[in-house]
């Protein structure tokens, strides 16, 4: 009986189970995480150290120096250039403005901070997290400090051309004039030095071609992927000189390591910027609402001025390193400019479309030349003509 009255007991309906919500990682924990690898994704000999940037929000005095010295290592490295410790603080800080001046940044308050770097490490801060987003920072520097074992060229093809955002930051020269010039025989001095530097550059780098072609030719066939073919000049050196693998692991390792703190950071980089929004606030609340509000004004114009640039049509371009690939069975081009050794994707280029595209560029550079030279030759027909005695040959 009573497993018959359990039976005809009705069940209660079960209550439908609300979805669990996704726990969302607690700011004061994910936040030194993000820090962290954001320092060790940099090179390691130009790695903060965490405390810098927490010092830096607070505008630590003491924090100062070492950003100074950050991102004078860091944009020397972006634009390819040698950097020493031995540098005097006041040419880095030259060079860490004139920098930024290039890539963009307005804000005037760094630009008024002293030459001996005693204070501004907040300006400092968002100096550089400006640089993190804008002109992608730590993609850069990890393109340029990757470990290269295929022999590479560069190849450019792209204009000069720039945002109208940035077409006015550059100060207007002075106007041409008789008093207070430059002596024409230094400018032609500078101009044959330079020339004469540019053919002894063009001269090594022919040299240099014809060596990697000989290694591409007499070590084709001995690369174990097919699609290369040869082995390059790294390479080369390892199988005539093995105890230097050693030397080549140590670098593998260590890119590596800065590769997997580079995915840490991209996973943990909002935390970052939520942190560096609360420290433009507390700018803002120095600077005053009138100031801000005439930024953001500016800011939303030249975003605007930007959009037009942007939207433009692309064009067909090329840029950045190619893997110098030999090839011998084609005669039209021997040589391909490859982005990638996998089989599955490897894009090439020809050097013969490298070489026509360059050409086409040469020949409107060259119009453009003799153009200039006819203006220059028109105003100094007309400043010659205001001048008593004198009289202009040209050359």
């Amino acid at each position: 009986m009573r497993r018959q009255q359990r039976q005809q007991q009705p069940q209660q309906p079960q209550q439908p189970q609300q979805p669990q919500q996704p726990q969302q990682p607690r700011r004061g924990r994910s936040l030194p995480g993000a820090v962290g690898a954001l320092c060790r994704a940099l090179p390691p000999h130009a790695r903060p150290a965490p405390d810098t940037l927490r010092c830096a929000k607070f505008d630590r005095p003491q924090a100062s120096l070492d950003f100074w010295r950050l991102l004078y290592a860091l944009l020397k490295q972006i634009h390819g250039r040698k950097w020493t410790e031995s540098d005097g603080i006041d040419n880095q800080i030259r060079f860490v403005k004139a920098a930024l001046w290039y890539h963009g940044y307005d804000r005037p308050e760094l630009y008024r901070l002293p030459s001996d770097g005693s204070v501004g490490s907040r300006e400092l801060l968002l100096a550089f997290s400006w640089l993190l987003h804008r002109i992608s920072l730590l993609e850069q520097l990890l393109a340029r400090n990757r470990v290269k074992t295929g022999d590479e060229t560069s190849v450019c093809t792209c204009e000069d051309d720039l945002p109208n955002s940035l077409k006015g930051t550059t100060e207007k020269a002075p106007k041409p004039g008789l008093e207070g010039g430059v002596d024409v025989r230094y400018l032609q001095w500078l101009n044959g030095r330079l020339r004469f530097q540019w053919r002894s550059l063009h001269a090594q780098h022919q040299e240099q071609c014809k060596l990697l072609h000989k290694i591409h030719l007499f070590t084709s066939g001995s690369h174990m992927d097919q699609v290369l073919g040869h082995l390059s000049v790294t390479e080369t050196d390892l199988v005539r000189q093995p105890e230097n693998y050693k030397q080549l692991l140590q670098l593998l390792e260590s890119e590596t390591l800065q590769l997997e703190a580079f995915l840490e950071w991209k996973q943990l980089e909002p935390v970052y910027w939520q942190w560096m929004v609360k420290t433009r606030e507390e700018e803002l609340q120095k600077e005053g609402f009138s100031a801000t509000a005439r930024k953001i004004q500016e800011s939303v114009e030249l975003k605007l001025l930007d959009l037009t640039y942007l939207c433009a049509p692309p064009k067909k371009r090329m840029h950045g390193s190619h893997r110098l690939v030999f090839r011998s069975k084609h005669p039209a081009s021997k040589m391909v400019f490859g982005r990638s050794v996998s089989k599955e994707s490897f894009s090439t280029v020809s050097a013969t479309e490298v070489i026509r595209e360059l050409q086409m560029r040469e020949a409107s550079l060259v119009r453009e030349l003799k153009q200039l030279q006819e203006e220059c030759r028109q105003r100094l027909n007309e400043v010659a003509e205001g001048l008593d005695g004198v009289i202009c040959i040209s050359p």
